[in-house]
C-alpha cells in the first residue's frame, strides 16, 4: 500500500483490556519483561506474555527461539480474539527471519489491534502496512529500560492508547528544523538500517510519494549511515516523500559533528521540510508516534501534529 494512503486504524484501549507481549525478534531478561508487565497491570491493563517470549534459540543466541516458535507465537497472540493489543518485548534482530512465516490472511480476519514496537519491529510496521493496511504505534516496547524507568515515555503510550485525542501534537522541546518548512503526509517509517534491509523483499511498498518520513537508529557510524541513506535513496524508496521528522542517533557518533552533517547532505537534497531532534526510538522521554495516520509536519517548530487521533 502506497505511503500516501492513510490506513485503518484500530480500536483504542480501554481498561481490562488484554495485551500480549511477544518477542518476534531478540532474546529477553526475564525481569525486565515481568517489570514491564507491572507498569501495564497498573494501568488497568491485563498483560499476558506469550509463551515463547523468554525463549532463546539455542545455536544463534541473539534470537528468542526458533524462527517457526517466533511466528507462530506472534500469530497466535495476534489471533486470539481476547486479545486487543500486541507489544514487543524488546528489539534486537530476528524479525525479518519469522516475517515470511506469518499467515497474513489470518491476521487480517483477526481484525484491527494495536500493534507497538520499534527498531527491529519496522520490518513488522511496515509490513502491518502493506499487507493489512493497518496504522500501527511506532512506540516503547515492554522490557526495554527506556519503558521501565522514563515516566515521559511511559505516559505518552499511556496516553496514546488510552486518550489518543490528547496525543495530537507530538515533539520535544529542542526540536527544530534542520531544512525549515511545513509539509503534509501520512506517517511512515522507523528505523533506518530497518527500512534498507526491507527493501525488495516480499510485500515491500513502493516509493513513498506523499508520505512523511520518520528516521531514527541506533549504533551506526557515519559511514554506515551515509551507506543506508544513499542506497534508499539509490533505491528509489524515497521518491515523493514530503517531509522527515528525524529522532533519536544514539551512540551514533557525535550528532553535531558526525551525524548531522550527514543526514543534511543525504536527505537535504530531497528539497523537503525536516525535522530534527523530535525524539523518538531509542532515547529517553520516547514519544509514540502513530504510523499510517495523515499529519502535518512544521519544522521549525519541531513538531508532528496528527490530522486525526492514532487510534479510533
Amino acid at each position: 500500500m502506497s505511503a500516501a494512503t492513510a490506513l485503518t486504524r484500530p480500536p483504542r484501549l480501554r481498561p481490562g483490556a488484554r495485551i500480549a507481549v511477544v518477542a518476534p525478534s531478540g532474546p529477553v531478561v526475564e525481569q525486565r519483561l515481568w517489570a514491564g508487565l507491572d507498569v501495564l497491570r497498573g494501568w488497568g491493563l491485563d498483560p499476558v506474555a506469550t509463551s515463547q517470549v523468554t525463549e532463546r534459540e539455542p545455536e544463534f543466541r541473539y534470537l528468542a527461539g526458533e524462527d517457526e516458535k517466533r511466528a507462530r507465537d506472534f500469530q497466535d497472540a495476534w489471533c486470539d480474539p481476547r486479545v486487543e493489543a500486541v507489544m514487543c518485548a524488546r528489539g534486537g534482530y530476528g524479525a525479518q527471519r519469522m516475517i515470511d512465516l506469518l499467515d497474513w490472511d489470518a491476521l487480517r480476519a483477526a481484525g484491527p489491534k494495536v500493534f507497538i514496537g520499534y527498531s527491529d519491529a519496522t520490518v513488522l510496521h511496515e509490513a502491518f502496512a502493506a499487507r493489512l493496511g493497518l496504522s500501527t504505534l511506532y512506540g516503547p516496547m515492554a522490557s526495554t529500560l527506556s519503558f521501565l524507568t522514563d515516566t515521559a515515555t511511559q505516559e505518552s503510550l499511556r496516553t496514546t492508547l488510552f486518550e489518543p485525542e490528547a496525543a495530537l501534537t507530538l515533539g520535544l522541546p529542542g526540536a527544530g528544523a534542520l531544512v525549515p518548512g511545513r509539509a503534509r503526509g501520512v506517517t511512515f517509517g522507523g528505523c533506518l538500517s530497518l527500512l534498507a534491509a526491507d527493501l525488495a523483499t516480499p510485500g515491500a511498498r513502493p516509493p513513498a510519494e506523499g508520505g512523511l518520513l520518520l528516521l531514527e537508529d541506533i549504533g551506526e557510524q557515519d559511514y554506515r549511515l551515509d551507506r543506508t541513506l544513499t542506497q534508499l535513496l539509490r533505491a528509489g524508496r524515497l521518491e515523493g516523500v514530503t517531509g522527515i521528522a528525524l529522532g533519536s542517533w544514539r551512540e551514533c557518533g557525535p550528532y553535531e559533528e558526525r551525524v548531522r552533517p550527514v543526514l543534511r547532505e543525504r536527505l537535504g537534497r530531497l528539497g523537503v521540510p525536516i525535522a530534527e531532534n523530535v525524539g523518538f526510538g531509542h532515547c529517553d522521554n520516547a514519544l509514540t508516534m502513530p504510523l499510517g495516520v495523515a499529519a502535518v509536519l512544521d519544522a521549525d517548530r519541531g513538531t508532528l501534529t496528527l490530522e486525526t487521533p492514532a487510534l479510533t
